[in-house]
């Protein structure tokens, strides 16, 4: 990869990342999955990867969008973002948590994974990143 050096370049790059990480967990968390838990660890592999990529896909949306925005704008779409999404994870496992088709630990597993996978990446383009401090 190389050294992205404008905000959509970063972006772009944080999204295909993502994707691919995401890609890679629901192969390897369903797989896994399935061979430990049957069908219902297959399928909590899978949720959990899209609950990850919903979420890390909302998170570069927010911080792009408040890009555009003045300081306290930015900082207004990005923690409103983070409160929603939170919200929505509450919502989302509150509803699965009576599932007979989710495997806990298969699915806690897939997210704590994605969670940290998307972390590294985000951190590690970010890093990378040519982008002046200056910069407006």
């Amino acid at each position: 990869m190389s050294n992205p050096s404008s905000t959509s370049e970063i972006f772009s790059a944080v999204l295909k990342q993502g994707l691919l990480l995401v890609l890679a967990i629901a192969v390897l968390g369903g797989g896994i999955g399935f061979i430990v838990a049957g069908i219902n660890g297959l399928l909590s592999g899978l949720i959990g990867a899209a609950l990850a990529l919903l979420f890390s896909t909302m998170t570069a949306v927010s911080v792009k969008f408040g890009g555009k925005l003045s300081l306290g704008g930015f900082f207004g779409v990005v923690l409103g973002g983070w409160i929603f999404k939170m919200v929505l994870f509450i919502g989302i496992v509150a509803t699965l948590r009576g599932a007979n088709f989710i495997d806990g630990p298969v699915f806690f597993f897939t997210l704590v994974a994605s969670i940290l996978g998307t972390l590294v990446i985000d951190s590690l383009i970010v890093m990378k990143s040519r982008i002046t401090v200056g910069s407006n």
